[in-house]
């Protein structure tokens, strides 16, 4: 049964993520965002004071908007992969990996 979901969506297939490797991605995430703004906002304003200014402070803000963003999503069912192993173990013969990871039957509907 793993073998198979492995060959129907292998990009989906992951363990639920922990509160430390969220806040890692949402740093590594806003360092390259950060270096982003500085670079428009540099363009924009001209004066590199300010682009400074506005990519340290957004900077803070969008990594903490993003940790709650990963938190949230952690919460959603929709394509997890273990949400589609428990369905294929539940009613192989009903429920594909591809109906329940686009969201057409429950994760935990038994036939």
């Amino acid at each position: 049964m793993a073998g198979k979901l492995l060959e129907e969506a292998p990009m989906f297939l992951r363990a639920p993520e922990g509160h430390g490797r969220s806040f890692l991605k949402a740093v590594s995430w806003r360092v390259l965002g950060s270096i982003d703004t500085f670079v428009i906002s540099y363009f924009v304003t001209g004066r590199l004071v300010f682009a400074a200014s506005i990519a340290s402070v957004e900077t803070f803000t969008k990594i903490l908007l993003f940790y709650f963003h990963e938190r949230a999503w952690a919460f959603v069912p929709l394509g997890r992969a273990d949400k589609v192993a428990e369905a294929e173990e539940a009613a192989p013969e009903h429920n594909s990996s591809r109906d329940v990871m686009a969201g057409l039957v429950p994760a935990t509907q038994k036939h």
